[in-house]
């Protein structure tokens, strides 16, 4: 309760960004856990669907498994286990010192009968059950009354309009009876220090110290940068002048649905290399001083010398902006106003603009509105860092022959 002043810190180290929604994904321990085998085991079909199905700039998707699973398994066992989910943009959060941050920063959790599901309850988020077993639980417990009465993960059916619907308030459990979990988890909320440090002292028979029982807060975790190297489906619809909707989804197992234009976006360090080799935009996020890649004007041009059928390369240098290159030459720089989207979905609204037969020129005025989704829209300024070499513009998309 302490650290929920925090929460917008505690999302931008998740790289949680303006209009995004961070979905938390959590299991307990327990072979009837969402994370267990004694039930209907529906986590590795959910884990690639959390990224593969819901748009990229709207959702960020994040995991708390309990330290037993860790343990059990293996920090190795563990990160094979959810390693395309990882590709596609799934974070991992520290069992031990970063769970309490992620649930604060959450908007939805995708939970099971732990007590982490009933904390986020507790603290008015929303709750979707993934596995919902009763068993190890008293009948008489809050717990209890919480998960039978907790909204049902569907496992087979869409997962957006089934977040989306409880987010929107359609669906949110009420607890069976009052009080609710926020007052059964304490009934002293602010005061557990000093009512503990108390009884403490009193069962060893000793006075308490006179200064006041106070708590470390909640550490800042360090930032964790997305980075998906699955490759991206991207759907874009040119709107008006200069804007542009952008739906970018990690490796779907299907044709996204909806109106647009499609094409394909690969970070360079993606697995596919044939999926690279035939991308229109390659990407990658860096520094403008990092000696292994070279300069942004040097990594994107040897991007486009080496993939010939690659229209755009872009270098992300940082949280706001990036560089990058047409296949005509030119070298161009699109900068968010902040806060501002993931550079990456910039890139590919320029090359939405540029493959429907209009030019950079016409940007340079007046930038970019490039809407992911209805919680986001962002102002993008494109200024040419080189002058246009001599027939650049005239054919920006057209790969090498």
């Amino acid at each position: 309760m302490a650290g929920l002043p925090y929460r917008e810190r505690f999302r931008r180290a998740l790289d949680v960004r303006p209009g995004q929604r961070l979905v938390l994904l959590n299991s307990t321990w327990n072979p009837d856990s969402l994370f267990g085998d004694g039930g209907e085991d529906i986590l590795p079909s959910l884990l690639p669907r959390l990224t593969a199905e819901l748009p990229a700039d709207e959702y960020r998707s994040a995991a708390v498994l309990h330290p037993n699973i860790w343990h059990g398994h293996g920090p190795g066992q563990i990160r094979v286990w959810l390693d395309r989910a990882r590709r596609g943009g799934l974070a991992l959060v520290d069992p031990l010192e970063g769970w309490r941050q992620a649930l604060i920063a959450a908007d939805v959790v995708i939970g099971d009968a732990g007590s982490v599901s009933y904390y986020a309850a507790a603290l008015g988020t929303p709750v979707l059950m993934g596995a919902a077993s009763p068993d190890g639980l008293d009948a008489r417990s809050p717990v209890a009354a919480f998960v039978r009465q907790a909204p049902r993960l569907s496992p087979y059916a869409p997962l957006r309009s089934q977040l989306d619907a409880l987010l929107d308030g359609a669906g949110r459990a009420e607890p069976e009876t009052p009080p609710g979990p926020a007052e059964l988890v304490s009934s002293a909320p602010g005061e557990a220090a000093a009512l503990l440090r108390r009884h403490f002292y009193r069962l060893i028979g000793m006075s308490e110290p006179p200064e006041p029982a106070l708590l470390d807060p909640l550490p800042l975790p360090p930032y964790e940068r997305v980075t998906r190297t699955s490759p991206l489906r991207v759907v874009t619809r040119l709107l008006g002048t200069g804007e542009i909707e952008v739906s970018r989804y990690a490796d779907p197992r299907s044709e996204p649905a909806g109106d647009g234009d499609a094409h394909t976006a690969v970070h360079e360090d993606t697995l596919d290399p044939d999926r690279r080799a035939l991308a229109d935009v390659i990407f990658r996020y860096g520094t403008a001083d990092d000696p292994r890649y070279g300069t942004p004007e040097e990594w994107t041009a040897e991007v486009l010398a080496r993939h010939p059928y690659c229209a755009l390369a872009a270098m992300v240098t940082d949280r706001g902006s990036c560089t990058v290159r047409t296949r005509g030459g030119t070298l161009l720089r699109l900068a968010g106003a902040p806060p501002a989207a993931d550079p990456a979905a910039y890139v590919s609204a320029f090359y939405a603009w540029l493959a429907a037969g209009k030019t950079w020129e016409e940007l340079t005025a007046g930038g970019m509105t490039v809407r992911t989704g209805n919680r986001g829209s962002h102002h993008v300024s494109v200024t040419p860092v080189t002058p246009l070499t001599p027939g650049g513009p005239g054919s920006p998309l057209t790969p090498a022959s």
